[in-house]
């Protein structure tokens, strides 16, 4: 059998995730701290998981509507406009999803002809070439850097476009480099894409967790931005329930449709008892003023804080991170590259960190370290690190 002609070149040709390389190791390496995986580290609400389990003694284990609970759609809508002043008709303009994941996915295979170029910020998450790829686009980068915040701005968002440009994909915050946009970058941006028919896939799953007390700005918000952008948002990270896998989609009635046509005939349906979970995390924080969700944010700032100064001071400059739970230190003073870094550090230290340039080429002479695990996972990761500088 010769699986190079059966299997699809496209998607055969997309390299494996960056992020797990070290992690499969870490997995069988005794006492080593792994500060890798952007999972909280926080156990689900128990409240969340109590409604699940109630759900299914009453009986709930069925497919829910493609589009997902209404209850919940409903109640997304209310949380959109309330926390970022963007109505949504819950019976046609949300899509609840399998994670956000599955909207990328679902986004980008309801816009993307072959040949269709997508517009990504470099470095930025390692999900989203291959989700190109996979629907027969074209990624093209953005070059962003540590000295403009690793964020988009109008001079290079126009340098990018051409005529093919289909998509921009827009993920602040943002992973890997904790880089967030304000209502006036934001402004800059939609200066460019308003009067075309470019198309905003809005990555929000950080949105609760921006620093310095800025609030997050969804660029659905502004003026004339709505009709030509997805929101993608989620559980996993403000919420503590990855493991949940519920995500959903906003947007454009017409777009929204052709998302759960695709998602009819794959999913069907989020799981029930993860959307019934959803529904008492929504509930509870609107009533609660995010009281959860409040507690866990004061801890990643403190953490975080602890991860700036640390590294700067054994000697890995690192710009302030706004939003999400990573920093993006520079290994350039070190002589080595990336992946060198990475490896020696984990040999060496037992401390698992990823590579820069599995976020893209810009982020070759960077690794990134979340700080979603304990302080005391964090204070020994930059003990052995420091070492690690000391010994070079």
């Amino acid at each position: 059998m010769n699986y190079n002609e059966v299997l699809c070149r496209r998607v055969a040709a997309v390299p494996p995730s960056g992020i797990r390389k070290f992690f499969d190791i870490v997995s069988e390496m005794k006492d080593a701290v792994s500060l890798g995986v952007g999972e909280p580290d926080f156990t689900t609400p128990w409240r969340y998981s109590d409604a699940a389990i109630y759900s299914l003694k009453k009986g709930a284990t069925h497919y829910t509507s493609n589009w997902g609970l209404l209850e919940l759609r409903r109640l997304i809508a209310r949380y959109e406009a309330e926390r970022f002043q963007v109505e949504y008709d819950p019976a046609k303009e949300i899509l609840v999803t399998v994670g956000a994941s599955e909207g990328i996915d679902l986004a980008l295979r309801a816009l993307v002809e072959p040949g269709d170029e997508v517009l990504v910020p470099d470095p930025t998450y390692v999900s989203y070439a291959p989700g190109i790829a996979f629907a027969g686009g074209v990624c093209v980068t953005i070059p962003t850097t540590p000295e403009n915040g690793f964020i988009i701005t109008e001079e290079s968002l126009r340098a990018a476009v051409t005529p093919r440009t289909k998509a921009l994909i827009l993920p602040y915050p943002n992973n890997p480099t904790g880089g967030i946009m304000d209502r006036g970058q934001l402004e800059a941006i939609a200066r460019v894409l308003r009067g075309t028919n470019i198309m905003v896939i809005a990555d929000e799953i950080y949105s609760e967790l921006t620093y310095g007390g800025e609030r997050h700005v969804s660029i659905a918000s502004l003026p004339g931005m709505r009709e030509r952008t997805i929101c993608l948002n989620g559980f996993s990270k403000s919420f503590a329930m990855t493991g949940w896998r519920l995500g959903y989609a906003c947007g454009p009635r017409e777009v929204l449709a052709v998302m759960c046509r695709i998602h009819q005939y794959t999913m069907l349906c989020a799981p029930t008892p993860a959307q019934h979970a959803a529904v008492e995390a929504l509930k509870w924080a609107l009533e609660s003023d995010f009281e959860d969700v409040r507690r866990m944010f004061r801890e990643y700032d403190r953490r975080r804080r602890f991860m700036v100064e640390s590294l700067n001071r054994i000697g890995l400059p690192c710009h302030e991170p706004r939003g999400a739970f990573y920093v993006f230190p520079s290994v350039k003073a070190t002589g080595m590259t990336s992946q060198e870094f990475c490896e020696r550090l984990l040999r060496e230290k037992k401390v698992a960190v990823v590579p820069g340039d599995a976020f893209g080429e810009l982020g070759e002479g960077h690794v990134r370290m979340s700080y979603a695990t304990s302080m005391e996972n964090l204070v020994l990761a930059m003990q052995r690190t420091g070492e690690f500088m000391q010994s070079l």
